[in-house]
């Protein structure tokens, strides 16, 4: 449903939003290129994991991931097409606009040169050089003969911007002509895209349904192995219950501590320094670095229904980020390494300070950094575990601002 409405968002943006159409259809062309991106990374960490399907609900979890970027990619197919069939339209009515504006202009440029035509033929049949100081002199009156030389000079006049007129009206044909040559490759151009498309959407679709289909059978099999499913559940919930409480006594310890240095019970009061991080940690909400250099979120954050037992549900703190073996584990914000400690079935997570906001880092073997440490956004802080087994490489992300837990995707740079 969620996706649904994102979608119809989309094609309301782009398609009526018309002050700023090229703008929109920039954000158009980015998703599409990030969906796409993310297809390919998928596809990648599927083919790496494959002989684990039969028994990997991390596998499930990533093709589920592939399912939902290839259903959202085929709809923002359809808003593309359903854009080129606009600009299609438009090209075809500029087309036949400039087409009546060069019949317009030939036309005009017709009788402007048969008026020209006449005047040079009127002019050389009646008026010699002799003629013309005849008529002057055989005036009756100075007056008259004023006039008659002042008429002589604006008919030369005419004649002159008769012929400038002429030049640029020639001109203009030749500009029309060339715009109308513009926009039938334009509408090449365009039928072209439209045909691309068209094809590009027909090979996704046809991988949406071999990958339906492959996620149902995996779904078959992996309910046969309930028990052993409903076990691993129990030590996911377990290990994510032990880090929840971790935290919480962790930054409880951090508020303890802070309120022991300004002498209140009133709460969290920052130093003019720690206060400085935080407002910068707010105003960076949307564009934090993800903490790792490559990687796709697979498990969002809230409340998460089982891909097999759609009766379990779960509850996730942060997101949990996919990627290759022995990736670096990056900090995303300036700050102080505020804990490191191990959580059993969840490896190595260090917690680093960001003022009143906390970031944690979930799921490391290798930690490369020591409690106390002052770090920067990017500085590498240790590197994600490899479940041999399971053949998964995750890492579990979360932002905490004092006790309130915060959605990490709304936080990292084009992660939502």
């Amino acid at each position: 449903m969620l996706k649904a409405i994102k979608i119809i968002l989309y094609i309301v943006v782009v398609l009526f939003v018309s002050p700023a159409s090229s703008q929109n259809k920039q954000v158009l062309q980015e998703k599409k290129e990030k969906l796409e991106k993310d297809i390919q990374y998928t596809n990648k960490l599927l083919e790496k994991n494959k002989k684990n399907k039969e028994k990997s609900l991390d596998y499930l979890k990533t093709l589920t991931k592939q399912l939902n970027n290839r259903e959202e990619l085929v709809d923002m197919l359809n808003v593309e097409i359903g854009l080129i069939d606009k600009q299609i339209q438009k090209n075809k009515r500029k087309i036949l606009e400039t087409q009546t504006a060069i019949f317009r202009k030939q036309e005009e440029l017709k009788k402007i040169e048969e008026d020209y035509a006449n005047m040079i033929y009127y002019a050389s049949k009646n008026k010699t050089s002799y003629d013309i100081w005849v008529f002057i002199f055989s005036s009756k009156t100075f007056n008259q003969a004023y006039k008659r030389m002042k008429y002589l000079k604006q008919y030369a006049q005419h004649r002159k911007m008769q012929t400038v007129l002429i030049t640029n009206t020639k001109e203009q044909l030749l500009q029309k002509v060339e715009s109308l040559e513009n926009q039938k490759t334009d509408l090449y151009i365009d039928k072209q895209k439209k045909k691309n498309l068209i094809n590009n959407k027909k090979e996704e679709v046809k991988d949406l349904e071999v990958q339906k289909t492959e996620k149902k059978e995996i779904i078959n099999k992996l309910k046969k192995s309930e028990k052993y499913f409903k076990n691993e559940l129990q030590k996911q919930l377990q290990a994510a219950k032990l880090l929840d409480e971790k935290i919480r006594k962790i930054i409880e310890e951090e508020i303890k501590k802070a309120r022991k240095k300004q002498k209140s019970n009133d709460g969290f009061e920052l130093t003019p320094e720690a206060k400085a991080l935080s407002e910068n940690f707010l105003e960076n909400k949307g564009k934090l670095p993800w903490p790792l250099d490559k990687g796709l979120i697979v498990n969002g954050f809230g409340k998460q229904k089982n891909a097999i037992f759609k009766d379990v549900e779960t509850q996730n703190n942060g997101v949990d980020i996919a990627t290759d073996k022995g990736e670096k584990v990056r900090a995303v914000f300036d700050g102080k390494i505020s804990r490191i400690f191990l959580i059993k079935g969840a490896g190595k997570v260090i917690l680093i300070n960001h003022g009143e906001y906390f970031s944690v880092y979930s799921g490391l073997k290798e930690v490369s950094v020591k409690l106390g440490d002052q770090v920067y956004a990017k500085e590498a802080i240790g590197v994600v575990i490899t479940d041999e087994n399971k053949g998964k490489t995750e890492l579990h992300f979360e932002i905490w601002r004092n006790y309130e837990k915060q959605d990490p995707s709304l936080w990292l740079y084009k992660a939502h």
